[in-house]
This record gives structure tokens, C-alpha cells and sequence, in this order.
């Protein structure tokens, strides 16, 4: 029997399509591979003609439990209930988890929409105003099969992964530096702000409407790494400049998200120090995932002591300024 993650690594079009047809849609045959580390996704072309696209999404196989991703589900069904944008799977018969072959499928609407390639301040405003709203959504219930920041595993455990690759040059620097990153957050994180939140929140999944009459819209996209966390955590990755803490778009952007929701700013001192702990634990995902074959492919410099010089000056600079 295939192991599902060979399976993954080695998915066939054919399956797919086959997944694809078994849930009534059409294929026409034509699709693109669209980019995306974690999981497979797809963009398929349907001989319907009231639905000319549908996005795959086939789950990396050993990431998410299914109730987690029936989470992820949930949470954007929630959104759209409440009037917030969102592109939510689609319903196979009441379900929107198909599995074969030991992994799981997902089919969504084509989202309309592009990414921004510049944000004007009523932008940033906006942007502040639908983060809030996707806040208050989170804020009504913990998810229970998803992740808690957790400093033990984002942290700690990166830290240890990375003791075997770090060059060994400057593996003392790198400990050091992480040790202080991830000391500051256990001294400062209180968990009971912790709420629902998007886990991903980068510009890079930020798409918008331009409708030929009326307001673009901005909304947020791929769900796939909620957690519970506090909000300040779908801040900083949307302001990553090291002066980010005072920023004028931080301020437009507080400003739209205040409008809806109360915010603590005593959390926006915790900024530098995530991203901090985001770079050790992209370099423990990278890690992780090295026995994909893709991961070689997209990360050549990952064995390399230049990455790893690059990325301790980088830490040993925020580990520095949070004193």
C-alpha cells in the first residue's frame, strides 16, 4: 500500500482529476500548478459554463488532523456568515474535506481578485478595519484541534531541530540570540488575549476587488495556518521594517482597526520579538520538510554557511534591540 506522503510528493494529475469528477465537476484537462511550499493547490478550467475555474487544494498529508482543517473550514464559513469576504471550499455533499488515497481535497470558487502592488493610507485604513472585523469572528471561539502559540514548539523544539543544521561556525551565536528572542516572549505573552487569528498575515495574501463601479474591497485569503494567538501576531508580518512599532502605516492601520475593535499597544512591543521567533521557526519548517523532495529544489543555500550567517546577524539584531 502507498504511504499517503509518497502519495502527495508523487500526485498524479490524474488522481486529481479523477477526485475532481467525482465530486461533479467537469475538468477540461487544462490546469495550472500554482505556488505553494505546504500544500499542492491547483487551478483547474471546467467545461461548466457557469463556473469556469475551481481551485484544488490537496492537504500536505501529517500537517493537520481533519477536525483541524474542518476548523479552517469552519472559521471562513463563519466569516461569510457575518458579512466578512472570504473564499470558502465548497460543500460536497455537506462535505468540504473529500478524502482518497489517504489524503485530503478540498475544491474552492476562483477568488476575483489581485494582489495590491501598493497601499494608499485609506488602504491601510481599510485593511485595519477588515483585520478587526476578522478578529471579533475569532474572538467568539477557540479552536480546539488547531495550534497555541506555543514557545515550547515554535521555539524551543525549532531550536533544537536546528542544532543539527546552524554551521557550526556561528551555531553558539545563533542559540544565544534565539534563546534571548524566545526568553523575552515567555516573559511578556499573557495568553489570555489569545484568540482565533489568521497565523499567515502577510501582504502576499491580501488580494482586491477592482469592480468597474463602486470601492475596491480588501480581503485576506488562505486560512491554512490559523491558530490561537494574539492579534498583534496578523500585525507585524504586514509591517516588517524594523521601525515598524512607529510607523505612519501602523498608526493609519491602528487607527482603521480601532474603529472596530479595542486594541492593547501594550502588545505592539512584542512585535520585533515574534519576528524573531518567525525566522527560527521558518528555518526548523524548512528542516522539517527537508525530506520533500521539492524542499532541496526551492531552498539550495539552506546547507550553505552563507544562510546561516545571513540569518544570525539577522536574530543577533533583534535579540539585541529587545534589551
Amino acid at each position: 500500500m502507498t504511504h499517503p506522503q509518497n502519495s502527495f510528493y508523487n500526485l498524479s494529475i490524474d488522481q486529481l482529476f479523477r477526485v475532481a469528477e467525482s465530486c461533479g465537476f467537469e475538468p477540461t484537462g487544462e490546469y495550472f500548478q500554482l505556488n505553494s511550499y505546504e500544500n499542492r493547490v491547483f487551478d483547474l478550467f471546467l467545461e461548466s459554463a457557469t463556473q469556469k475555474r475551481l481551485i484544488c487544494k490537496v492537504y500536505r498529508p501529517g500537517r493537520w488532523a481533519k477536525e483541524a482543517i474542518q476548523e479552517e473550514h469552519d472559521f471562513m464559513a463563519e466569516l461569510l456568515e457575518q458579512g466578512i469576504p472570504a473564499v470558502a471550499p465548497k460543500k460536497i455533499d455537506g462535505a468540504t474535506i473529500i478524502e482518497d488515497g489517504g489524503l485530503y481535497f478540498s475544491f474552492f470558487p476562483k477568488a476575483r481578485g489581485r494582489m495590491p502592488q501598493e497601499f494608499s493610507s485609506s488602504d491601510i485604513q481599510s485593511l485595519g478595519r477588515q483585520l478587526a472585523r476578522l478578529h471579533t469572528v475569532g474572538a467568539q471561539k477557540k479552536a480546539h484541534y488547531r495550534p497555541t502559540l506555543d514557545l515550547d514548539w515554535f521555539g524551543w523544539d525549532s531550536l533544537d531541530i536546528l542544532e543539527e543544521w546552524v554551521a557550526p561556525e556561528v551555531w553558539h551565536r545563533y542559540e544565544d540570540a534565539s534563546c534571548q528572542i524566545i526568553e523575552f516572549l515567555e516573559d511578556h505573552i499573557d495568553d489570555h488575549g489569545f484568540i482565533r487569528i489568521h497565523g499567515d498575515c502577510h501582504r502576499g495574501n491580501i488580494l482586491q476587488t477592482d469592480p468597474v463601479n463602486g470601492q475596491k474591497e480588501l480581503f485576506f485569503v488562505d486560512f491554512d495556518d490559523i491558530i490561537n494567538g494574539l492579534p498583534v501576531q496578523d500585525f507585524w508580518m504586514l509591517f516588517s521594517s524594523d521601525e515598524s512599532q512607529n510607523s505612519d502605516e501602523l498608526q493609519q492601520f491602528l487607527k482603521g482597526y480601532e474603529e472596530l475593535r479595542l486594541f492593547d499597544d501594550r502588545q505592539l512591543q512584542l512585535m520585533p520579538a515574534f519576528r524573531g521567533l518567525r525566522i527560527i521557526y521558518y528555518a526548523a519548517w524548512i528542516a522539517r520538510r527537508w525530506q520533500d523532495p521539492s524542499f532541496p529544489r526551492l531552498f539550495p543555500l539552506f546547507t550553505d554557511y552563507t544562510y546561516w550567517a545571513e540569518e544570525v546577524e539577522a536574530i543577533e539584531k533583534i535579540a539585541w534591540a529587545l534589551d
